[in-house]
């Protein structure tokens, strides 16, 4: 009779894994009562889950619910990647088809949740099934509720792959699971993304030693978030890629992961240095429109008559505009190709407009130097450039 309850203890234990107390029935009843024309966009469903829902966990399980309950995983698509695609585009293509791979479960799951006023991030790691490392990686969710994170697949929600072809079939043992749990089988490419205080390596993953280590040194994830989310954009890829490889770089995915943060770190240096390269062209522009004006009014034999402070500022002024051009393209990064000739054109203009800054500077200071009856003999009828 021990025996017999020992058993079934843990057999009770093993059901218990992922399930949660909080009857959800009624939510689940009246999430399906959505339209049909409400449903077309993300919009919409939220519009309907803000009016029939009050709390974060009724609203966050009718999030999870419609989104395993009404999209298909896209097993002939499940490796076609289409980045260009808009966020907006890509998610009303999946509403239309009711189809989708997991980033589009993800993307579906975290844009109404923030449209709830849940906050939700997309995760992107590898997984673990039945001991065995996938060869592509997934995504899921994670979303504070009442203070606290809890983690959320629905795609392995919404059903299972067999023989190439996907069964529906609802499984509530990936809703709302604690980081702890989850661990064991999905792991995060940048360990902040585990909410452990001990998170563990990829090395431990594939060795299946995900228990807690409080050995380790203790990882305050909610403060590390907090510093990331304050970050720039191209600071956080390289906060996040300093995590990623310090966790080991075990297997293909994480080591194309890496090359990914490479290669958008490239792109967002590039572009801010294009950007840098609008400012300096559009600050080099006013300079020379600045140093024109000199030029006009010294080919109007300095008429009508202004202080000698003002004359020399007419060509001090862009005189260190151009230098501070100058000196800001000699810090100047890559630009791309197409960039590159615009780069040595905008170089010579500031040299060229420089050396015609200098003379003019030159004449002005002759010119302040003299009686008003030895300025005027200085104007010839040469006309200026």
């Amino acid at each position: 009779m021990k025996n017999i309850y020992i058993l079934l203890s843990l057999f009770l234990s093993i059901l218990s894994f992922g399930q949660h107390q909080t009857d959800y029935t009624l939510v689940d009843i009246q999430i399906s009562k959505i339209s049909t024309s409400s449903t077309f966009s993300t919009k919409g469903i939220a519009n309907y889950i803000n009016s029939n829902f009050k709390t974060d966990n009724e609203k966050i399980r009718a999030i999870f619910y419609w989104t395993a309950s009404n999209i298909s995983y896209d097993m002939e698509n499940r490796f076609t990647l289409n980045s260009k695609e808009t966020s907006e585009n890509k998610m009303k293509n999946i509403l239309q088809t009711r189809k989708g791979v997991c980033s589009d479960y993800t993307e579906i799951f975290n844009d109404l949740a923030n449209k709830v006023g849940i906050k939700s991030v997309i995760i992107s790691g590898y997984t673990k099934q039945n001991g065995v490392i996938d060869t592509i990686s997934h995504a899921w969710c994670a979303a504070k509720i009442n203070n606290k994170w809890y983690l959320f697949d629905p795609t392995w929600g919404s059903g299972f792959a067999n023989n190439s072809r996907f069964f529906k079939k609802l499984d509530n043992s990936y809703f709302k699971v604690s980081p702890s749990q989850l661990i064991s089988s999905h792991i995060p490419f940048d360990y902040l993304w585990q909410f452990l205080n001990y998170p563990i390596t990829n090395q431990e993953f594939y060795q299946g030693k995900t228990q807690i280590n409080k050995s380790k040194k203790y990882f305050d994830f909610e403060t590390e978030i907090a510093k990331y989310e304050s970050l720039s954009e191209i600071d956080k890829l390289y906060d996040s890629a300093e995590r990623i490889e310090k966790n080991g770089v075990e297997n293909n995915l994480i080591l194309e992961r890496l090359k990914n943060k490479d290669k958008n770190i490239s792109y967002l240096r590039q572009k801010t240095n294009v950007e840098k390269l609008n400012i300096i062209t559009n600050n080099c522009n006013q300079a020379i429109n600045l140093l024109n004006d000199f030029i006009n009014y010294r080919n109007k034999r300095f008429s009508p008559t202004l202080p000698d402070n003002e004359i020399k500022n007419m060509v001090t002024t862009p005189k260190q505009k151009l230098i501070e051009c100058q000196n800001a393209l000699y810090d100047m990064g890559y630009v791309g190709n197409g960039n590159s000739s615009n780069l040595v054109t905008l170089k010579k203009s500031i040299n060229n407009a420089l050396a015609q800054t200098e003379e003019h500077l030159i004449f002005v200071q002759n010119y302040l130097s003299k009686n008003n009856i030895a300025r005027k003999g200085m104007f010839t009828k040469k006309t200026w450039y």
